[in-house]
């Protein structure tokens, strides 16, 4: 009587000692004996002791930073690069069963591919196509994590440290870019002034009158601003036609005079005519 109850109590608490409650982020790889039962989970689950051995999965996203890797690039620029790599546990059957530690196997083929890829690339490719060597990165380890139940969701490339001197030099260049794309603008702007300005010029010239609405549109606008003095501009064919009036008047002038020098000439010598005889 003594032992059943004995063995009953040895029963209940080998049951309770069995007992595992599994969180719905994780899985529980069962051992029977060594060998490999099945994936468990979530809920409340049986191990027994002695018999059966379990390993804790977490399927949960993984945040891993990828440390410093020194590389040189395509066009042998020596460059310091950071990353950071976001996975998961897909398959808590080969995580645990094909690698002994997947999560480190997964930190080591990051840095690995990280090296060999930004080493393919040149130095401006580095800077400016960040997306599709992220994009590159994620598909090269994800297809070397696959065996494993370990799945990338994405690699990003954090930082890209340069020598003091590179980054002088891009300075330069990207000062050198900026003052060519200045005076290309300049350029192009004073080519469509010019091409206004001839334009407005054919109409003026083909536009009776179009000169002269010019002249008061621009003596309307300079006299509205105070303490101005205004010029106002003479037509160049007005100026030639009053010089010419001028030399007119002058010529007409000048043959009167001759006309009265004339006459009195002749005056003259009538009057000395007539006194001899």
């Amino acid at each position: 009587m003594e032992f059943g109850i004995g063995f009953l109590f040895f029963m209940m608490v080998y049951l309770l000692t069995s007992l595992r409650v599994i969180k719905e982020y994780e899985r529980f790889i069962v051992f029977t004996l060594g060998r490999a039962d099945g994936v468990r989970g979530p809920g409340l689950q049986l191990v027994f002791p002695i018999f059966q051995t379990s390993r804790k999965v977490d399927l949960r996203i993984i945040t891993m930073s990828i440390p410093m890797q020194e590389i040189i690039t395509k066009d042998n620029v020596s460059a310091k690069t950071a990353a950071v790599c976001f996975f998961q546990v897909v398959d808590p059957f080969k995580a645990v069963t094909k690698i002994e530690d997947p999560f480190n196997a997964t930190s080591q083929v990051a840095q690995t591919t990280l090296r060999s890829v930004l080493g393919q690339h040149e130095l401006d490719e580095l800077l400016t196509e960040r997306d599709a060597i992220n994009a590159k990165l994620s598909a090269i380890i994800d297809r070397q994590t696959e065996g494993w139940g370990v799945k990338v969701i994405s690699v990003e490339v954090k930082d890209v440290e340069i020598p003091e001197s590179m980054k002088r030099a891009m300075a330069k260049q990207a000062e050198a870019e900026r003052e060519r794309r200045a005076k290309i603008v300049a350029a192009e702007g004073e080519h469509q002034a010019a091409e206004k300005l001839a334009q407005a010029a054919r109409v003026i010239g083909t536009v009776p009158g179009a000169m002269q609405l010019r002249q008061l549109q621009t003596m309307v606008e300079v006299s509205a601003e105070k303490n101005s003095t205004l010029i106002f501009p003479v037509p160049i064919e007005l100026m030639q036609f009053a010089q010419a009036a001028v030399q007119h008047m002058r010529n007409e002038n000048d043959e009167d005079e001759a006309g009265e020098k004339i006459k009195i000439e002749e005056k003259v010598a009538e009057a000395v005519q007539v006194k001899k005889q």
